[in-house]
């Protein structure tokens, strides 16, 4: 069995400070940081979703924690071919961005000139967490309105050629790729690529469900856990991955995780039902389990 990794996606979040988790005298950044990395060997950045990460803020990520430590990292939005605010480009990339006149831009509706040098500065400040040994995978979260297709495929390649040597892991949200009719060519195509499939657990039953299909398609296996809210299309964050795990079903993902670590060297297991404290609780209970 390979080497299995318990986090959640983030350490951060107001809600989680507000619950109480972490002791009183963890009362800043770097405190906070220090206590997670204590009690998990993985965490995801959600953060880079939203904007470009900062070298130093990574080189201050990579100080604070032990080695061995692994941050895996969502990538930013205009790669993944989601909506992405102009405003939240570096100052001197928003003017070419928003040439089209939008407030919120798409990869099509940026020059290749202004990708190419976000990509740059994406992966540039990411260096000092790859330097220290604890970048784990770029997460491509692709949307809804990214279905299986051949270009589509292509895209994923592009990314990954860009991110190399750094690895990237792939999470689809829409559920063409996992139809009975599909699923077979799409691992087929990760493990060609020996590109990890992001495995999920997550509400079924609406138009884009995913369902939660085990598969290593490289030496790297990731399960993300988004809990099963019945407000998942809700645009409140909080409201739709509030849902902590139960015993029984963690047990169940005890046994899934064991049965793909056995087909991985190593496992990634992320927790993103970030709502309070559930998702730490519930990574803590998971890691107890496997351990």
């Amino acid at each position: 069995m390979g080497q299995i990794r318990v986090g959640t996606a983030g350490w951060t979040d107001k809600s989680l400070i507000d619950s109480g988790w972490y002791p009183p005298e963890a009362r800043n950044p770097e405190q906070r940081l220090r206590y997670y990395a204590s009690q998990f060997p993985l965490v995801e950045v959600d953060s880079a979703y939203y904007a470009l990460p900062a070298e130093r803020t990574a080189a201050a990520w990579a100080a604070r924690t032990p080695d061995g430590f692994t941050f895996n990292v969502k990538a930013f939005s205009l790669f993944t071919q989601h909506p992405t605010p102009v405003r939240m480009l570096p100052a001197d990339l928003r003017e070419a961005a928003g040439k089209a006149g939008k407030a919120r831009v798409y990869l099509k509706d940026v020059d290749p000139e202004v990708t190419d040098e976000a990509w740059h500065r994406f992966l540039a400040a990411l260096e000092p967490l790859r330097q220290a040994g604890k970048l784990g995978a770029i997460l491509l979260q692709f949307p809804p309105w990214f279905p299986i297709s051949r270009a589509n495929k292509d895209y994923i390649l592009a990314c990954a050629e860009r991110a190399a040597p750094r690895r990237v892991c792939v999470e689809f949200r829409n559920h063409t790729w996992m139809t009975d009719d599909n699923q077979q060519e799409t691992l087929g195509f990760l493990s060609a690529q020996r590109l990890p499939y992001v495995c999920v657990d997550e509400p079924q039953g609406y138009s884009n469900s995913i369902p939660p299909v085990l598969a290593a398609t490289s030496d790297l296996a990731v399960i993300r856990l988004h809990g099963h809210s019945n407000q998942w299309e809700s645009h409140d964050i909080a409201e739709r991955f509030r849902y902590r795990y139960r015993g029984d079903e963690l047990a169940q993902w005890a046994g899934n995780v064991k049965q793909l670590a056995a087909e991985a060297d190593e496992t990634h297991v992320v927790f993103n039902n970030c709502y309070r404290d559930y998702a730490h609780v519930n990574a803590g209970q998971l890691a107890g389990l496997v351990r």
